[in-house]
C-alpha cells in the first residue's frame, strides 16, 4: 500500500504542475508539456493488461545522454519524473526487483530476414503490458514493448486516469524489445546467473533498458548497435544479468554480452537464457534454456516465413509464463504481437 500511495501522490503532483503552468503561462506553459500530453492521450487499451501508446516529437532522450545516462534505476526514474514534470519536482523513486526469462531466434526466408521473440516471465504477476510506437525529433522511428510494473509505479499500475497515462510515459525508457525503421531489432533476455554487469570507466553510463531505447532510436545495423554500446558503460537493471539479441535487415544476428564487465559479442541465430559467449561462462544457464535453445535451432531451417516463426514461437512457449510474443519481419519493418499465448490472434504494425 506504501508504493501505491507514493506514486499516486507523484502522479497528482505532476498533473497539479502541468496545469499550472500552462494557465500561468498559457501558450508557452502547453508548450513545454504538448508531445507528453499527445502521447498521454493516445493511449488506448486494446484488451485486459494490453495498452498502447504513441510519441511523437521530443521525450528527452538526448538530453539524458548529455547529462551522462544513468547507472541504475532510481537514477533513471529520477531524471524521467524531472522531464515529465518540466523540472519542476524532483523524486527518489523506488527500485523493481523482477525475474524473466525468453527466447528468440533470427533467419533468413523468402519473405525477408524474420525474428522470433517470447518474453516469459514466471513470478505470476498480473501486470499490465503497452506496445509504444515513437517518433523521436532526433532518432529512427520505432515499435517497442514493455511491461509496465517495471517502471516502479505499483503493484497492479494500468494506465487508465489520465495521470496514470502520463506516467506511462516512462515506458519509452523501458523497452524490452523492439524494431526500428532501419529493420534493426533488439530484445533484452536474462543470462544464464544472477551476477551484475556495472562497469565503471569514464564513458557515460546506461541500463539494460535504456541501452536498448539508444539503439533503437540511433542504429540501422548490428555493427553500428555494437559501436554504440562499446561507447557507453552498462549497468544491469533488476539486479540480474542479462544479454542482447540484436538482429538487423541484412541477416546478421549477435548475441551482446558482459562477461566479468567485460563486453562480448557473439554471432548466433538463437538466444535463450544461458551464455553462449566463448569462455569461463559459456554454457551457464538452466537445463530448460539449453533445451528450448537446441529447439529453436532445430526448427530454423523449417521456418519459411512469419507463420512458421509463430509457430515455432508457440512450440517453444510455456502456458503459465509467456507474456507476449513477436514475430519481426526486419525488411518490411513490421510486426505481429502476440498477447498470453494467444496465437490465433494478432495485433500488427508496420514502419511506413
Amino acid at each position: 500500500m506504501k508504493k501505491k500511495s507514493k506514486i499516486k501522490t507523484v502522479i497528482i503532483i505532476i498533473v497539479a504542475i502541468i496545469l499550472s503552468a500552462t494557465i500561468t503561462t498559457g501558450i508557452f506553459g502547453y508548450a513545454m508539456f504538448a508531445d507528453k500530453i499527445s502521447a498521454a492521450g493516445s493511449v488506448k487499451k486494446l484488451e485486459h493488461n494490453l495498452y498502447y501508446m504513441e510519441y511523437e516529437g521530443n521525450y528527452g532522450f538526448e538530453e539524458f545522454l548529455q547529462n551522462g545516462g544513468a547507472s541504475s534505476e532510481s537514477e533513471m526514474a529520477a531524471y524521467l519524473i524531472s522531464f515529465m514534470s518540466g523540472g519542476f519536482w524532483k523524486n527518489e523513486p523506488e527500485d523493481v526487483s523482477l525475474d524473466f526469462g525468453c527466447s528468440t531466434l533470427t533467419t533468413n526466408t523468402a519473405e525477408g530476414t524474420i525474428m522470433g521473440r517470447n518474453f516469459d516471465w514466471s513470478n505470476g504477476s498480473t501486470g499490465a503490458v503497452m506496445i509504444i510506437h515513437t517518433k523521436p525529433s532526433d532518432g529512427y522511428e520505432s515499435y517497442s514493448t514493455t511491461w509496465l510494473d517495471f517502471l516502479g509505479f505499483g503493484e497492479g499500475f494500468t494506465p487508465e486516469s489520465f495521470g496514470n497515462k502520463y506516467m506511462s510515459i516512462a515506458g519509452v525508457y523501458v523497452p524490452l524489445d523492439g524494431i526500428n525503421e532501419m529493420g534493426l531489432c533488439v530484445a533484452d533476455l536474462l543470462a544464464g546467473d544472477n551476477y551484475t554487469t556495472n562497469q565503471q570507466t569514464e564513458k557515460p553510463d546506461l541500463t539494460t533498458t535504456s541501452a536498448i531505447r539508444l539503439l533503437l532510436d540511433k542504429a540501422s545495423t548490428v555493427e553500428e548497435a555494437v559501436n554504440l554500446l562499446s561507447e557507453y558503460d552498462m549497468h544491469s537493471s533488476i539486479g540480474t544479468s542479462h544479454h542482447l539479441a540484436i538482429s538487423d535487415a541484412s541477416g546478421k544476428s549477435v548475441v551482446v554480452e558482459y562477461i566479468d564487465n567485460v563486453m562480448t559479442v557473439t554471432d548466433t541465430p538463437a538466444v535463450t537464457n544461458h551464455y553462449l559467449s566463448e569462455g569461463s561462462k559459456q554454457g551457464i544457464g538452466n537445463e530448460e534454456s539449453h533445451k528450448r535453445f537446441e529447439k529453436l535451432l532445430n526448427a530454423k531451417s523449417n521456418v519459411s516465413d512469419v507463420m512458421d516463426m509463430k509457430d515455432c514461437l508457440e512450440a517453444v512457449s510455456y502456458a503459465s509464463e509467456t507474456q507476449w510474443s513477436i514475430v519481426y519481419n526486419l525488411d518490411k519493418k513490421a510486426l505481429d504481437f502476440y498477447f498470453h499465448r494467444n496465437f490465433e490472434s494478432s495485433y500488427s504494425y508496420t514502419i511506413e
